[in-house]
């Protein structure tokens, strides 16, 4: 593969991340055989919370970027002020938010401010997470400018560390891809595989898994689930995601086929109404449908039920948090 001065290379992420050391006469019981990078793709792999003690910063920097590890890594902390379900950052954004294709956050801290289709006008790095927030976590995020929010914000840059700001491109391991199934998904198909493979940490109902009232396998659905705004209801979404990553431990063990036909099943059950709700859910489903809503559930009959169809905030005392608003970048 051709190399650039913007190319960076990925050195065991994956291993670090997930895989515990064996011996070298030992074979691992889930291979990981992730996706090779393809000539051209940017590759870069995040500096480690060791690599912050070592480096050249202030103590007082340091400090803030683990406080906003701390808080990545657990959210619930702000439950029932910022977070009002039981995800956290790294529900969503694996290993530390470091590991590729699942989600890792760094490309945030080097393409934004950018151009954001979901809510039609720029998004820094701050409403980009606050976005999590308000979907992802159904909650209300820490206020712009706040510790919290200034914490998490020097987390994520922390791990963009020696990648050049707007070298826009093709990024190694960001997001979740997926191809598309062979198939048609199948609710019935996804119904079983969910009973088989995801029902023992996530629950038969979706509600996940609590002990002592601590959260430590997240709902799919229902109250404490993420709501119909967030991007992981959108089926592609969520089947890369399985794909990549699910079940835990076992990566790349779910084939494109049955990661689609899980999704469907998941993302058919009701959840938090999204945000931007405007009193009918089909007609919130039209206002949004060419920049989110097309790839879900939202406002269509699922199994005999219009999804989407209610008021239900889950624990979430508001609907639409403040910070959810039009940006115009005009003279006032």
């Amino acid at each position: 593969m051709k190399t650039n001065r913007f190319q960076w290379l990925l050195v065991g992420m994956l291993a670090s991340c997930v895989i515990l050391p064996v011996q070298a006469e030992q074979q691992l019981r889930f291979p990981v055989n992730p996706p090779q990078p393809r000539e051209g793709q940017l590759l870069h792999t995040p500096p480690t919370m060791d690599d912050l003690e070592a480096a050249r910063m202030h103590p007082e920097l340091k400090r803030v970027i683990r406080r906003g590890h701390d808080l990545f890594m657990n959210t619930q902390q702000l439950r029932g002020k910022n977070v009002f379900n039981d995800m956290n950052c790294s529900s969503c954004h694996m290993g530390e938010g470091r590991m590729p294709f699942a989600s890792p956050v760094w490309p945030a801290a080097v393409v934004l401010p950018n151009y954001r289709p979901k809510n039609d006008h720029v998004n820094n790095l701050e409403e980009r997470i606050a976005g999590c927030f308000s979907y992802s976590m159904n909650g209300i995020p820490p206020e712009y400018g706040s510790d919290d929010m200034v914490a998490l914000a020097a987390y994520h840059q922390w791990l963009a560390k020696g990648v050049p700001i707007y070298q826009l491109g093709d990024y190694y391991g960001r997001g979740y891809p997926i191809d598309q199934p062979s198939q048609e998904p199948s609710h019935e198909r996804g119904h079983a595989l969910y009973e088989n493979n995801c029902a023992i940490c996530h629950s038969s109902d979706g509600s996940g898994m609590r002990v002592k009232g601590e959260t430590h396998f997240p709902a799919v659905w229902g109250d404490l689930s993420y709501n119909w705004g967030a991007g992981i209801i959108r089926n592609f979404t969520l089947a890369g995601f399985i794909h990549h990553n699910m079940p835990l431990g076992q990566p790349y063990t779910m084939s494109v086929q049955d990661a689609w036909d899980i999704a469907v099943y998941i993302n058919s059950h009701e959840r938090p109404q999204d945000p931007r709700y405007e009193g009918d859910v089909r007609a919130t489903r039209a206002r949004y449908l060419e920049s989110f809503h097309k790839h879900g559930f939202y406002g269509t009959e699922q199994q005999g039920r219009l999804l989407g169809d209610h008021r239900n905030t889950g624990e979430k005392p508001i609907l639409k948090p403040e910070v959810l608003r039009a940006r115009t970048f005009t003279p006032q």
